[in-house]
């Protein structure tokens, strides 16, 4: 019975890393947004400094465990891509947000995960020592888990589902779905009760997605304007007996029209005022036409 078990435990963490694989490759879209722009625009870096201490802390967890090979294989991608994207964040964010990301990091990676190590091999040994850092996972875990709580919070108060993706929330519902099996299975709390919390904000977050969207798709269906025609100039064929439209005229030329219509004018005032006088030139008693205001 307990090879059956672990059969379909490693069954379950195969799907884990695949699933988590493609989690961890979700923000590379919008790196290359940032690769290309030459700036991070009010990206944050929290969520990959977040993501980095937790690949360490499941490593150092599944070291003590022993018994874990394919928790470190995905939390071993985990650090290296999440190292990547802290280190591109660095590269392109401006001052004030680098200097912070640096504080997060010190704070985080450094002081935190640096503390952890001391405390529990000089204070704990043995088995202890390794439930010791399942309870500090498990509660680290919670708190990532319940960190969407504000992008659901955003969603109901704008009743937009722009900023949380449906597929990056579709496959982190799956993610928490394999690993929750895969820790019951082993029989690790640690593992398994976190992601019961994942799995419910994961289909939370489906529910809205699938709520809002439609609201969305409603009101813009509503705010559509409809077409304006725009209008021609319609001529007669008495010949033909037919209606021709004429292809409407631009601001433009109806300007150049209305120029040219003047200049012609200009000419036979000109004609009318002016016979074939050879003091027209100096003639007191020209006539003083009005001038034609022009929109130009």
């Amino acid at each position: 019975m307990a090879g059956i078990s672990n059969h379909w435990a490693f069954a379950f963490g195969v799907l884990g890393n695949i699933v988590s694989f493609i989690v961890f490759l979700s923000p590379i879209p919008t790196f290359y947004n940032i690769y290309k722009k030459k700036s991070t625009e009010g990206y944050q870096s929290i969520p990959y400094v977040v993501a980095l201490f937790s690949s360490m802390l499941w490593i150092y967890y599944a070291l003590l465990k022993t018994n874990m090979p394919l928790l470190i294989t995905i939390n071993s991608f985990g650090m290296f891509i999440e190292t990547i994207y802290v280190g591109l964040y660095l590269f392109y964010a401006p001052k004030k947000a680098r200097v912070q990301t640096v504080k997060m990091l010190m704070l985080s990676v450094v002081g935190g995960f640096g503390a952890i190590i001391l405390v529990t091999e000089f204070l704990f040994k043995g088995v202890v020592r390794g439930q010791v850092v399942g309870w500090i996972c498990l509660i680290f875990s919670l708190c990532v888990f319940v960190a969407p709580l504000g992008i659901v919070r955003k969603v109901i108060k704008t009743k937009s589902v722009e900023y949380m993706p449906l597929l990056l929330s579709v496959f982190l519902t799956l993610s928490a779905v394999m690993w929750f099996f895969y820790g019951l299975l082993l029989k690790d709390i640690n593992i398994a009760a976190p992601n019961v919390l994942g799995f419910i904000f994961g289909i939370l977050q489906i529910v809205l997605y699938a709520i809002y969207s439609k609201k969305e798709k409603v009101i813009l269906k509503e705010q559509k304007l409809p077409e304006i025609q725009t209008p021609g100039v319609i001529v007669k064929d008495e010949n033909m007996h037919t209606n021709k439209k004429l292809p409407e005229l631009t601001q433009e030329q109806i300007i150049d029209i209305v120029k040219l219509g003047l200049l012609v004018c200009s000419d036979k005032t000109q004609v009318a005022t002016c016979p074939n006088d050879t003091n027209c030139g100096v003639n007191n008693n020209v006539v003083n036409m009005p001038k034609l205001q022009t929109v130009a």
